[in-house]
């Protein structure tokens, strides 16, 4: 194979390089560092020639030249290291703050140490902490400033400024000034945490609000797609259970036991399949009456797990109910054709293995249904993908999205769908789904649990 350069061209342009975020994260965040660094080189540099030739003062300007010499070459080296593909991580902005720390410390050292006003720059190198590094990294900024703080107050180089003015400053005026930096320190440095774990748990809510509203529009669409499919498919299944009819009543069909046997089958899953889409116009609120169907759990459970049974002859489903109130509820045909799908699922998984649904109520506002079976259980990757939309392990096109439509149904009535290995917390079988949702969802409204009864 022939490479040429318009090949490469048209593969790179076909395939175009993701950024990680985090990655993305963290070089921008080095940029910002790299940025300020230049703005204090060219302050400091600034301030040393204003004071030492503008006003006069004697200061050490060749070793704080000599400083800000480092601190250039130390940025010149973050420019080379930003352009690099390794992301970067949060210990090298911890350790480049630190850099900067240390050559603050330097300055101050060589200006007068806690008497110069500008000591009060290290509360830049907190904030900016803050807001870039998690509270471990934080943490090491913060003691190198206070640690900083503390030893110039003991060690530094004097700044003469008046020849006829005290050269220090009284004990309890440096104790306040220390109290005061590291009570700034705290508050800074607590407060911006807060603030960015606020914002970044809003920006979380964000992404799963506008996550639900992507769903909710899918399923809006595959609910009108449905819609659509049930009415045209009445007129056929309607014309099929007519012929069967007049075929059932012809000679020659009547006289073979055999072929009657066929045609009374076919009528059976005919009125099945009209039973199917009657429920999906249902679902879509087409055919809904007036008043709500109501019932009580125990019935809508043993209900539901006859119909399970007639379209499923072949399967065993065992039926456990733990607890459960006399209250009525509002038999809604969602909740069915959730509990249905993951019994159909669990068949599927586990043919030829009994199956258990348990309908519990734990407390007096939770309801909880669980399917389990005797099959192999879910492999990780299922796990962390359980409920999201064409994940099936059928491996046809097109398939996984019962438990999609399934998790969302559970949302929209308050509750959620968990799924587990039986086998991982200590117990013999396969896999087990919950779906756990509150009772209030499935009362009528105008009987609420409080309300008083005749």
């Amino acid at each position: 194979m022939n490479i040429t350069p318009a090949t490469v061209l048209r593969e790179s342009a076909a395939e175009p390089v993701v950024v990680a975020p985090e990655r993305r994260a963290g070089q921008a965040n080095l940029r910002q560092l790299i940025e300020l660094r230049w703005l204090a080189v060219g302050g400091q540099l600034a301030t040393v020639l204003v004071v030492h030739a503008g006003l006069g003062i004697s200061l050490p300007w060749a070793e704080m030249l000599s400083l800000l010499g480092i601190l250039a070459a130390f940025n010149l080296f973050s420019l080379w290291r930003n352009r690099l593909a390794q992301p970067v991580s949060q210990i090298e902005l911890c350790v480049a703050l630190l850099v900067d720390v240390g050559v603050l410390t330097g300055q101050l050292y060589l200006a007068g140490g806690s008497d110069n006003p500008f000591i009060y720059l290290y509360l830049l190198q907190v904030a900016v902490a803050s807001v870039l590094l998690r509270p471990g990294y934080l943490l090491a900024v913060i003691v190198s400033t206070v640690s900083g703080f503390v030893l110039l107050m003991q060690w530094h180089r004097p700044l003469l400024l008046d020849a006829t003015a005290p050269t220090t400053l009284s004990p309890n005026y440096l104790g306040g000034l220390l109290l005061c930096f590291v009570l700034n320190v705290g508050l800074l440095s607590v407060f911006i945490v807060r603030i960015n774990r606020n914002l970044r748990q809003r920006d979380a809510e964000l992404a799963d609000a506008q996550q639900r509203a992507a769903e909710e529009v899918h399923i809006l669409r595959m609910g009108l797609l449905a819609s659509g499919a049930a009415h045209e498919l009445g007129t056929p299944l309607a014309t099929l259970s007519v012929i069967l009819g007049d075929w059932a009543h012809m000679a020659p069909f009547a006289a073979e036991p055999e072929l009657r046997e066929e045609i009374e089958e076919m009528q059976r899953q005919i009125l099945r399949c009209k039973a199917i889409v009657t429920g999906i116009l249902m679902s879509a609120g087409e055919m809904r009456g007036e008043a709500p169907q109501l019932t009580t759990l125990q019935a809508f459970i043993d209900g539901l797990a006859d119909s399970w049974r007639a379209a499923h002859p072949q399967a065993e489903l065992a039926v456990r109910c733990e607890r459960l109130p006399e209250a009525q509820i509002i038999s809604d045909s969602a909740l069915q054709q959730v509990i249905g799908n993951l019994l159909d699922n669990a068949a599927e998984a586990a043919p030829g293995t009994p199956l258990t649904l348990v309908a519990a109520c734990p407390d007096e506002q939770t309801l909880t249904l669980s399917v389990l079976d005797e099959g192999p259980g879910f492999d990780d990757e299922r796990l962390r993908h359980f409920g999201d939309p064409y994940q099936s392990s059928k491996g046809q096109p097109g398939r996984g999205m019962g438990l999609f439509l399934s998790v969302n149904v559970a949302r929209t009535l308050g509750g959620r769908l968990q799924a587990r290995n039986r086998n991982d917390q200590g117990e013999s079988g396969g896999a087990e789904v919950i779906l756990t949702l509150p009772l209030a969802s499935l009362l009528p409204r105008q009987s609420p649990p409080d309300a008083p009864r005749r």
